[in-house]
């Protein structure tokens, strides 16, 4: 078994027993946050309706800054679509992933732009 498997279950894993304990309601929705290699999402989800209700991606900054600033930025602008959609609240799924380094970034994007959690 290679390293990069051993890591992606490992983070599966995690997931898994975060996902147990985080639910979100239509008025405190749950802040997914998706990590690829180049770029991060983030995403307010109803899990009552299974419906996204707002959304947010590095994918239309452009490269010239860093991805911990462009993570920063994501939460911001989700945190800004949140208040338009009259959301204030909602509850963190970091997805596995640590709480460090660009989910760090955006998570406090976000509270900056207004969301609490």
């Amino acid at each position: 078994m290679s390293v990069l498997t051993q890591r992606v279950e490992r983070r599966l894993k995690i997931k898994k027993g975060i996902r147990s304990r985080v639910f979100g309601t239509p008025e405190r929705p749950r802040l997914s946050v998706f990590r690829s290699n180049k770029d991060i999402y983030a995403q307010l989800i109803d899990d009552v309706h299974g419906k996204t209700l707002v959304a947010a991606s590095s994918k239309s900054f452009k490269e010239t800054i860093t991805k911990i600033e462009k993570s920063a930025l994501v939460g911001k602008l989700l945190a800004e679509k949140a208040k338009a959609a009259g959301l204030t609240a909602c509850v963190f799924d970091r997805n596995g992933y640590l709480y460090h380094g660009r989910v760090k970034s955006l998570a406090e994007g976000a509270r900056e732009g207004g969301l609490q959690f």
